[in-house]
């Protein structure tokens, strides 16, 4: 497991999903070169979906820019090493009635 500590950039998760979220970051970084940050993501995504049921999201790099709706209480943005990371449950919507 990585030395490094991760630092919460902004986050409405319990604090229970939060250490899950840098713990899976953690591992995926263990698992995968630090170039790789679509397979990064694909394991974290992959391990939330597990977890907390389907429809995660999860982007990391060390430069993007981004605008989403989420569910209340399932988005976090942390930086840990040289990446940043954002997990994020969508939002379910309904069809439009127009």
């Amino acid at each position: 497991m990585l030395e490094g500590k991760a630092l919460i950039e902004d986050t409405d998760m319990p604090v229970k999903m939060q250490i899950q979220a840098m713990a899976s970051a953690s591992e995926a970084l263990d698992l995968f070169d630090v170039v790789d940050c679509k397979s990064i993501a694909a394991h974290i995504k992959k391990e939330f979906d597990a977890r907390f049921g389907c429809g995660w999201q999860c982007v990391v790099g060390s430069s993007f820019g981004c605008f989403f709706t989420h569910s209340q209480g399932t988005f976090i943005y942390f930086t840990l090493e040289t990446l940043n990371f954002l997990i994020f449950k969508g939002v379910s919507s309904s069809p439009s009635p127009f």
